[in-house]
């Protein structure tokens, strides 16, 4: 059964195969990371611990039972009690429900464990599994949006009993992470 872990330093070298092994797969729905994303990527790691570390961002990943990772579950941008949730699977566990699975444990933690009380997504219109994600999971439809300049949708979520925040306008952004 996979696991939902919170990034940590040993996670590297897992991380940066399940990176370069998709990068085709996710570069079909999603803008490539380029090159430049993968030179780097032990500074990069270091990097995202450091932000996870005062708190702005949660980085997840889904392990499998050897150790690989399978997908990658983040919170970005935490702020004023709201984040923006991003997420990829990797093809040989898509179809699975894993992202489904991952992005509930995820809303948990927000409200449980970090004490968010609203999240932002946004899918490409083109994207119909990742689009299902957030209907699965407790997300509304707030609006129209684009990504990388392609059109799609932003939606909201209130993980918490106490969330009263107001919605986030079509203007939500997402970034890779």
């Amino acid at each position: 059964m996979p696991e939902l872990q919170l990034l940590r330093p040993d996670h590297a070298p897992a991380l940066l195969a399940f990176e370069r092994e998709n990068r085709a797969y996710f570069a079909q729905s999603v803008p490539d990371r380029g090159d430049e994303y993968f030179a780097p990527f032990g500074t990069r790691h270091r990097e995202l611990l450091a932000e996870q570390a005062s708190g702005v961002c949660y980085f997840h990943v889904l392990t499998g039972a050897t150790g690989e990772v399978l997908g990658r579950v983040n919170l970005v941008d935490v702020a004023d009690g709201g984040a923006e949730l991003g997420y990829r699977i990797a093809e040989r566990a898509a179809g699975r429900g894993l992202a489904t699975a991952a992005v509930r444990a995820v809303c948990a933690l927000a409200a449980g464990g970090y004490g968010l009380t609203s999240l932002r997504a946004a899918t490409t219109l083109d994207n119909a599994a990742s689009r299902a994600v957030p209907a699965r999971t407790g997300f509304t439809v707030t609006g129209g949006t684009r990504l990388c300049g392609r059109p799609g949708l932003s939606c909201f979520r209130a993980p918490g009993p106490t969330a009263a925040a107001s919605r986030p306008g079509p203007e939500s952004r997402t970034r890779e992470t």
